[in-house]
């Protein structure tokens, strides 16, 4: 079992709960794009919280996205998935709220499986 220090797994954990608030909240709002988007992203930073340093793991991800060459690492190719479904709901248009939120479920399952494998409990 991985266990992650006490600060990235207190930002892992708060960055989900409010992914998943989020997606809540955008569901009374007539799916928002915007409140959609915030949440898919605050998923995607808990995992990058759990994996290490957000800003470099970002950074890492950015520059797979970019390439074309086949990426041999089963979590690196997640992370561009992830990555890949943001920018798919960055273009949906704002009539495409419901899609939009059921790409956002989709990243929030995946990211509370990651931060409840790396973030569990001694």
């Amino acid at each position: 079992m991985i266990i992650m220090d006490d600060y990235r797994k207190g930002w892992a954990l708060r960055y989900l709960r409010e992914a998943e608030d989020e997606l809540r909240m955008s569901e009374k709002v007539a799916y928002s794009i915007e409140l959609i988007l915030d949440a898919a992203r605050k998923a995607q930073t808990a995992i990058y919280y759990v994996l290490g340093d957000p800003s470099s793991v970002e950074n890492l991800v950015q520059e797979a996205v970019g390439t074309t060459e086949n990426v041999e690492s089963p979590v690196l190719r997640c992370l561009i998935d992830i990555e890949r479904k943001l920018e798919k709901i960055e273009s949906l248009p704002l009539s495409a709220g419901e899609a939009a939120a059921k790409e956002a479920q989709e990243i929030i399952k995946i990211a509370s499986g990651v931060v409840s494998l790396f973030a569990a409990e001694d």
